[in-house]
Order: structure tokens, then sequence, then C-alpha cells
């Protein structure tokens, strides 16, 4: 907040009043109006992520009774609170009908429409992507009480709710206004980022063969040979290049290394941390730009990455180089396939972690083509990855920008 505890952090210019607080009975009506003569046929519910939405497309399934006659008809532009605490969410959601026209929604939400035109609707769709307004739930909230995961809190309760409002709707719209800029923004690049997860999944089941076939349903120009079996133990390194923390050669090595090999996940990766004295109770290996890391445990989870950079990695972890004839980025392709997978998976079962050691990886067997087409396979799928990380990280600034954004711009 600002000097003034009833003004924000940030405003736009020309807008220099405090503002006011209200509650939120006094700006919407409760909503009870039921789908009785089922005006709407559109099971909703309520997302963190994406709002209200329609039940089969979120679930893929839909979870409603077949009869939502004795259901809430909610129309566009009208409310609703999800009282089911979530992951981010410990207060659950405020989400407003966008999406369709009207839908029907359980009476376990509770619906409301905005009544005062003083107020600007965007604004308050923005107000509920706060956090400012869990505190007023959690004081009027039964303590610890929970109904089937919901919080046990009633729809007077809640509508008596305060929040702070601009005095001026000009300064409501201008919020309201430019963080659904920022929305819309998000929602391209989460569309372009979602595409490319799509691409590469498609790509890799089309540029391997498949069912036993000796040749891909798609291939780069000029490739007509039939790929060759592979053993995994002629054509993979596994390093035992590990490093003795008691040698104290840790000082001569860049003190870098990937975040814990639990954070990998199969795209190039940002998360690396300084290798540091409580970090050295045990060996690590030793990898350079270049080399693939591969997690051992757990590998159902498919962790993997295409090392940048030279440094430490968990014992956890198997440090891979390709030999004999296998391009290396092609190596790192091939541990993305769903073959690969299948097999890793199918003999790591044991009691215990699961975990895949060295002798059932140089059991693995897999096809290749030529070393020239190999490199084409290998570099296009990376030049992928490279795609995906660079929309990732305009992703991730983007929703930094609105989460500092939502902190700084209300009270």
């Amino acid at each position: 907040m600002g000097k003034n505890e009833k003004t924000p952090a940030i405003r736009f210019q020309g807008f220099t009043n405090a503002w006011e607080q209200r509650k939120l009975s006094s700006i919407v009506d409760r909503v009870t109006r039921k789908n009785t003569g089922l005006e709407s046929t559109l099971p909703l519910t309520i997302s963190a992520q994406y709002g209200l939405v329609d039940q089969v497309t979120y679930f893929n399934n839909r979870v409603a009774s077949q009869n939502i006659s004795n259901y809430y008809l909610v129309k566009n532009g009208e409310f609703a609170y999800n009282k089911s605490s979530s992951d981010g969410y410990p207060f659950g959601t405020v989400k407003r009908l966008d999406l369709y026209k009207m839908g029907a929604l359980s009476t376990l939400y509770i619906v409301f429409a905005l009544k005062d035109l003083s107020v600007d609707s965007d604004f308050l769709a923005c107000y509920y992507d706060t956090d400012n307004w869990h505190k007023q739930v959690s004081e009027r909230a039964a303590e610890g009480a929970r109904n089937h995961g919901l919080l046990n809190i009633s729809a007077e309760d809640f509508l008596d709710t305060d929040l702070m409002i601009p005095q001026d709707i000009r300064e409501q719209v201008l919020i309201g206004e430019y963080l659904k800029k920022l929305d819309n923004l998000i929602t391209l690049h989460q569309r372009k980022y979602d595409k490319l997860i799509n691409v590469k999944k498609s790509m890799l089941e089309k540029l391997f063969p498949r069912d036993g076939a000796d040749v891909p349903e798609i291939r780069f120009a000029g490739f007509t040979d039939p790929w060759e079996q592979c053993k995994w133990s002629d054509t993979v390194d596994i390093s035992t290049d590990m490093v003795d923390p008691k040698t104290g050669l840790y000082d001569e090595l860049p003190h870098v290394a990937p975040g814990n090999i639990e954070s990998f996940t199969g795209r190039l990766y940002d998360n690396v941390k300084l290798v540091k004295d409580e970090n050295l109770i045990s060996g690590k290996f030793r990898f350079s730009a270049g080399d693939i890391i591969y997690g051992k445990i757990n590998p159902q989870l498919g962790k993997y990455v295409f090392a940048t950079f030279s440094g430490l990695t968990s014992a956890d972890a198997y440090v891979l180089n390709a030999k004999n004839g296998v391009d290396q980025k092609f190596l790192y392709a091939v541990l993305q396939t769903q073959d690969f997978f299948n097999y890793s998976v199918s003999v790591s079962k044991r009691s215990g972690m699961p975990k895949i050691n060295r002798d059932e990886l140089n059991a693995y067997s897999f096809t290749a083509p030529s070393a020239a087409e190999q490199a084409k396979i290998g570099a296009f799928l990376l030049d992928i990855d490279h795609l995906i990380t660079l929309h990732q990280r305009k992703l991730e600034k983007l929703k930094n920008i609105k989460k500092s954004m939502l902190e700084k711009m209300f009270v």
C-alpha cells in the first residue's frame, strides 16, 4: 500500500482519492434462480485457472447428475464462489461466467450478480484474482470446519465481507482493462506453449518407427533407407566419472549444478543452484555441456535434460553420451519416445522406490537411421525444446507481472 492505507501502491495517473470500503452485499445481489425449466443443459464447474467452464471440457467427463433442473441457472457476467480449497487457493475461488451465455451450477456454490452501476464488473473480477479477500472469508468461516472439503461459510457471511473500491469508476475501468489485456497476453502465450507441446508429442510419434516397422511415418527429404537395431550397451556410455566430496575436488569444478533431479521436466532448464556444503554429503557425477542427464529414480516421471553448461549432478542421475555412430541429440530424442518410456517403467517396477539400473539400461534396444538423418531428427526436436522454453519463460514472466500488479494495484 501507499502512505495512505486506503490507496494502492501503484495507481494510474490522475487518481489520488482514497478508496472506499464497501460491503459485498451493497454492490451485488445473491442469485438463487433454479434451472427448473432446463433453460440450460450445460453443467458448469469452477476452475481456478480457466474460470467457469463446461464440466465435460474440464474433466473430460460429466460429473453432474443427469437431472440438473435443481441447479442454479447462471447467466453471462454473473459470479460464482467455489468454497473448495485447492493448491494455491486455500480459500477457494471466485469467477465470472464469461465463456457461455448461460450454464447450470451446483447449489454448493454461492452465485451473485453485480447490481451497483458505480462498480465495474472487470474490476470486481480482477479483485477476486487477488488474495485481499481471503482474510475476510477466514474471519467469517467456522475455524477448521470443512464440509465435504468445502470451507464452512454461509452465503450470508460471504456477502457480508468487505472490499476496497476506487470511488471513481474510471479508475476501476482502467485497472480492469489493464489486467484484462495482461490476461489476453497470458492466454496467447499459453496457447502457443500448449501447441508446441502437442507438436513435439506428435513429432516424437511420427519421426520414430512404431509397431515393429523399420521406417517412421514422417521423414526428412532424401532419406529412404530402413532403420537398424541398436543395442544400448554398444551405443551409449553411462558415465562413472564421480567426484568424491572427501577429495576436495569440488573447489576445482564450476560451482553450479542442476536443481534437484526431481525438478527436471524433460525440457531445457533454468533451475540451477550453487554447490553448497550441505550438498557435499555424497559423491556427484561430473557432467559437461552437451551431456545428457537422466534421472534413474521414478522413471515414470520422465526426467531428463540436455546440459548446456558443465557442473555436477546428483548420484540419482546417469550422465549419458552417445557413441559408435549414434548422434547425441538423437539419443536425447530416444529417451523421450513412448517405447523407451514403456520399457523404463516396466523394468523399474520393484519393491520400494522404482529405479532403473545400469544393467537394465544396457539391455534396452532401439532403432536408428543413418547418422545424417539422426542429426536432423535430434536437432529438429531440440529446436522445438528451445521454442517451448522461450514461450515458457515469456509465460512465467507475464504471470509474475500479473501477480505483482494484483498485489500493488489493489487495497
